[in-house]
């Protein structure tokens, strides 16, 4: 069994295209969406191409989707709960008019599906074992680590799983790291990668495999700057062209969820 395991895509549809060719060379029997599917400049154009896949694909939910859908909610409700905001606030800007604006690419049907998908998912992948899919980690979309991150502060959050590996997304950057007696891997980002241009995936076979796709930087940007997303020029240059280096970003989430 060979899975595709594409996380953090961000409604950047050519670098999903990109990759899927890249799984397809690969002879791919298996898609694991890993969450983060949306918010991006292209939502409902990435959501609608992975759901029309022919080959089997299995989605779980990121800190994206769970955004879009409190902000979606919030029309009829006019408060989002989501993050711990018991009170009710608003997500915070400029968060919130990419959440609004991608909440409105989609209908109903999108909501649905997206409601759907779980935290987590369990496979068996011959050749390596048992392995759960996350976000974030396995009891959270939102808990921020890296490669760098102390095991003393992780050996709590992967105790007792019982999982021979566990593939994770969340914060861009690819690894494969140990936790106690746990391999963790991060998936890396298809649509918004920290470090070197590109879209990065992970596939699974005979053993982990860290994969980087190259595609067209430049058709892309021009792809993103056609559309109406909020924070195009942003995205083009800052996530396609430029993205933040892997040192910067590293510095700053390392110790994100755990101090």
């Amino acid at each position: 069994m060979r899975v595709a395991a594409l996380y953090d895509i961000h409604g950047n549809l050519p670098a999903l295209e990109a990759v899927l060719d890249d799984a397809a060379r690969a002879h791919v029997d298996r898609i694991i969406v890993g969450g983060d599917v949306v918010p991006g400049p292209m939502p409902r154009e990435t959501l609608e191409l992975l759901l029309g896949l022919d080959a089997p694909v299995q989605f779980l939910h990121g800190n994206g989707e769970l955004m879009v859908l409190a902000q979606i909610a919030a029309r009829h409700s006019g408060r989002v709960a989501y993050w711990g905001t018991t009170s009710g606030q608003a997500l915070p800007e400029p968060l919130q008019e990419v959440a609004r604006w991608t909440g409105r690419q989609l209908d109903a049907s999108h909501a649905q599906v997206m409601g759907r998908w779980p935290r987590t998912i369990e496979l068996i992948v011959p050749d390596i074992g048992r392995v759960l899919f996350c976000h974030g980690t396995p009891r959270s979309e939102v808990e921020v680590f890296t490669r760098l991150t102390r095991d003393d502060l992780l050996l709590p959050v992967f105790a007792g799983l019982g999982e021979t590996l566990v593939v994770c997304g969340h914060t861009h950057m690819q690894f494969d790291r140990m936790v106690g007696p746990t391999r963790v891997v991060n998936a890396g980002s298809v649509g918004m990668p920290f470090g070197e241009p590109g879209a990065y995936w992970l596939l699974l076979e005979d053993a982990v495999h860290l994969r980087r796709t190259s595609y067209d930087l430049r058709a892309a940007a021009d792809r993103v700057r056609a559309t109406q997303y909020p924070q195009a020029e942003e995205f083009v240059a800052k996530n396609l062209l430029q993205p933040p280096s892997e040192g910067d970003m590293l510095a700053a989430l390392t110790d994100g969820s755990f101090r």
